[in-house]
């Protein structure tokens, strides 16, 4: 049975799981029931933060436009314009025993692309879930359901995987932001065009 966590809710990872080290993330959510007149496109990102919670280079930005760190820690298995159907939107693969040294944590985002132009927010969206699984064995560890916090953001930090004593322990954060993904990459350090 996997883990439900609340917002806020640490949990360890790989202490409970001796010799964890691939493991997916899967994202997902729900679109409500009214029309905004364009289709709604989420999209996943993880940003591998070092010691001052910034990504290190661009590099460290992990999205649609940049799928694979070149450590081979951390995949983005591609973007879903639609987010159509069950189970999970877009999924980020981790490999735990590949992460640099120098990066603490990893915090995984959902923003809403072109959300200003087509008048969309995370107040019309339910349903979204984090969940990390057990590539080797296909269990689900561990699941963070957003519940309807959201209003009028556009981007929301859902968790971060972090290093503590050399184990990997696992936030539910849930926390939202206004201005997109360009706000989160001002957040985390990288620059935007």
């Amino acid at each position: 049975m996997p883990i439900n966590l609340s917002k806020g809710q640490k949990v360890d990872l790989t202490k409970g799981n001796p010799g964890l080290k691939k493991i997916m993330v899967g994202l997902g959510w729900d679109v409500n029931q009214f029309d905004s007149g364009a289709d709604f496109d989420l999209d996943a990102a993880a940003f591998m933060l070092a010691g001052a919670g910034k990504c290190p280079t661009e590099k460290e930005f992990i999205f649609y436009g940049n799928l694979e760190h070149g450590s081979g820690s951390v995949l983005h298995m591609g973007d879903n314009l639609t987010g159509e159907g069950e189970g999970d939107d877009e999924q980020i693969e981790v490999d735990l025993s590949k992460v640099p040294a120098n990066i603490e944590r990893i915090a995984f985002t959902v923003t809403i692309y072109d959300s200003d132009a087509r008048r969309q927010n995370f107040g019309q969206v339910s349903n979204s879930f984090i969940r990390i699984v057990d590539e080797s064995t296909g269990a689900e560890l561990i699941r963070y359901d957003l519940g309807e916090d959201f209003s009028v953001e556009t981007a929301v930090v859902v968790g971060e995987l972090y290093r503590h004593n050399g184990e990997w322990k696992f936030n539910a954060i849930g926390s939202g932001f206004q201005g997109g993904l360009a706000a989160l990459c001002g957040h985390y350090g990288i620059e935007v065009a």
